[in-house]
Formats: C-alpha cells, sequence, structure tokens
C-alpha cells in the first residue's frame, strides 16, 4: 500500500447509455475533484466510459450516488468491475484521452 493511502479504496467502474459526447467525462471529473478523489475518466471504443477513483469509501460511495443523478446524459448501468484497497498511482483526478 502506498503511504497516504491507508483506510482508502479503489472504485473502478464501467458506465453504460448515452454516455459519450454529452459532457460525462466533464461531470465526473467535476464531481470527483469536488469530493477530493484520485483516479481517471476516460472514453473507451465500445461506446462506455470507464471510472477509476482512489480515496475513502463514503467519498466514492458519493461519486456513485452523484453518477446515478448525472444531469448529462442517459446512464442505464453503472457496472462495478472492481473493488479493493487504493494503489496509491494516482495524485489527481484526470480526464484521459
Amino acid at each position: 500500500m502506498a503511504p497516504g493511502t491507508e483506510g482508502n479504496e479503489q472504485l473502478h467502474l464501467y458506465l453504460s447509455g448515452h454516455v459519450q459526447g454529452v459532457g460525462m467525462r466533464s461531470f465526473v471529473w467535476r464531481q470527483a475533484e469536488g469530493l477530493g478523489l484520485n483516479g481517471f475518466v476516460r472514453n473507451l471504443p465500445d461506446g462506455r466510459v470507464e471510472v477509476v477513483a482512489e480515496g475513502d469509501p463514503a467519498l466514492l460511495e458519493q461519486l456513485v450516488r452523484d453518477l446515478k443523478r448525472s444531469p448529462v446524459g442517459r446512464i442505464n448501468k453503472i457496472a462495478v468491475a472492481s473493488t479493493g484497497p487504493a494503489s496509491g498511482k494516482y495524485r489527481s483526478f484526470t480526464i484521459e484521452y
């Protein structure tokens, strides 16, 4: 475990639905930044959006609640790919291209 990540977790999500070309990455970035989470969001070639977020478990739960109420696009499914201890390799939350 990286220094400073004690008690933090990682959440790896895939968002499906009408989630590309609608400002979803920017929305996820704003929410994650506001919660002080680290990680990234990016579009995938298959039309989904991938999110990897690390931080306090309660804040990760808040991010998921925020995504469920997204005012942009239409998320049909939030698939949890994995959860576990934070890697500590992310220093901020970024939009990847």
